[in-house]
């Protein structure tokens, strides 16, 4: 009866707004407590038009009460403080429920593997007091103490079976399990247990040994960028330069070309004057000759008559123009052969170039093993991680190793690189 009355007055000390124990306890005027900053906040919150109410009854009230601290409960709190007694707390969504509360279920606080029960902190307590003499195995709040029962006898699974690799009791030894290789479920964990360390150890090296290579790989890719950079920047310059030497190369053409049409011109422009000239003189001449002509007095012709010189030859005009026209197809297929010879090559230190880059290639090794049983525990392991559908395609299979010559290496080796240049 005492225990019982404990229960109810601990289930006093939790705040209904907080759900935790009291903290500045409170007392309203309808009689129910609560944290003073709860209350406070709820009234803040909830308070309209000047008109408060109680969470739990939704008695109202106006003005607004003034709080003022339970003494009385404060003391009766840290009391419960000090005695090592926590108050249940109702279990939420997700939560283990005590198995031995009635009516509102709390949360569960221990799991006992000898009861195969779980509790609240109240019952709790209560359980611990009661098994003081003969302590039971206790863990924190689990879900699968069920998975933990026989489904066919409902006794404790405390046996394992190695023969069909499975947790059993001692009635299923008995029974169908009769000659079977049986021992004690503790002594099958600490097997297993080191088996899982000595895993724990290889899977740890080969984190080492992947975060080694991957900071070696980062380097190298580092390494190879800047170097990309270096080279990008060294072929933009000496682009750049070869620009400025064809720009160079193209105003001295243009000026060679302007100068020769200029040094053309000028001579031309000369033998015009002479042929002008010679025109001139040549009509003079024939307007005199068309008078002698037709004089009638033959005395005047005779005695006006004189040899006439030849015109002059006209070759200089031919030979200015056939030598314009060679010089400027010469300067034209010169022009064409010096562009034909740029871009074959270019073309060729392009591909040169292409076919001398270097790259990395990421290979896949694999790792030796000090231990063979080490190896193959850790297959075992990885087999008990992976679903069959995997292991059906792995490549450590003896089907496929018998169906590819070449099998590939195991994804779960270390990659390297190495870095490859065909020079």
């Amino acid at each position: 009866m005492a225990e019982a009355s404990i229960s109810v007055e601990q289930d006093q000390f939790v705040c209904s707004v907080c759900l935790d124990l009291l903290k500045d306890p409170v007392t309203i005027p309808c009689g129910h407590s609560y944290c003073m900053n709860c209350i406070a906040g709820y009234w803040n919150k909830k308070g309209q038009k000047n008109v408060y109410s109680c969470p739990q009854c939704r008695q109202t009230f106006s003005p607004r009460p003034a709080l003022g601290k339970n003494t009385i409960l404060a003391e009766m709190v840290e009391k419960l403080k000090k005695s090592k007694v926590q108050v249940a707390v109702p279990a939420g969504a997700g939560d283990v429920e005590c198995d031995v509360c009635t009516g509102r279920k709390h949360k569960a606080v221990k799991s006992c593997l000898v009861c195969l029960e779980s509790y609240c902190q109240t019952h709790f307590y209560r359980h611990e007091e009661f098994r003081s003499g003969n302590p039971h195995k206790v863990i924190d709040a689990t879900g699968r103490l069920q998975q933990m029962i026989c489904p066919q006898h409902e006794k404790k699974l405390e046996l394992y079976c190695r023969t069909d690799q499975r947790c059993i009791c001692h009635l299923c030894k008995k029974d169908e399990h009769k000659n079977h290789n049986t021992v004690a479920a503790l002594t099958e964990r600490k097997k297993k247990q080191k088996q899982l360390e000595q895993t724990k150890r290889n899977f740890q090296q080969r984190i080492q040994q992947r975060e080694k290579d991957l900071k070696e790989l980062r380097e190298v890719v580092q390494n190879h960028k800047r170097s990309t950079q270096a080279e990008v920047e060294h072929s933009e310059k000496i682009f750049t330069e070869m620009i400025h030497s064809i720009e160079r190369s193209r105003s001295e053409m243009t000026q060679l070309i302007r100068a020769r049409e200029k040094t053309v011109v000028s001579r031309a422009e000369e033998f015009m004057v002479k042929l002008k000239q010679d025109i001139d003189d040549l009509r003079t001449k024939n307007r005199e000759i068309e008078q002698l002509s037709h004089t009638e007095d033959h005395i005047h012709f005779l005695q006006s008559f004189r040899p006439f010189s030849a015109p002059p030859d006209l070759t200089n005009a031919v030979i200015i123009t056939v030598n314009t026209r060679i010089f400027y197809d010469d300067v034209r297929k010169s022009v064409s052969v010096l562009k034909r010879t740029l871009e074959h090559f270019c073309k060729e230190v392009t591909g040169k170039i292409s076919g001398r880059a270097r790259y990395i290639e990421v290979l896949l090794s694999s790792e030796e093993e000090d231990e063979e049983e080490d190896e193959e525990d850790l297959q075992c392991n990885c087999h008990c991680l992976d679903p069959p559908q995997s292991r059906s395609h792995c490549p450590g299979n003896s089907e496929n190793q018998g169906q590819n010559p070449n099998p590939p290496q195991p994804s779960c080796c270390p990659n390297t690189y190495s870095p490859d240049s065909p020079d």
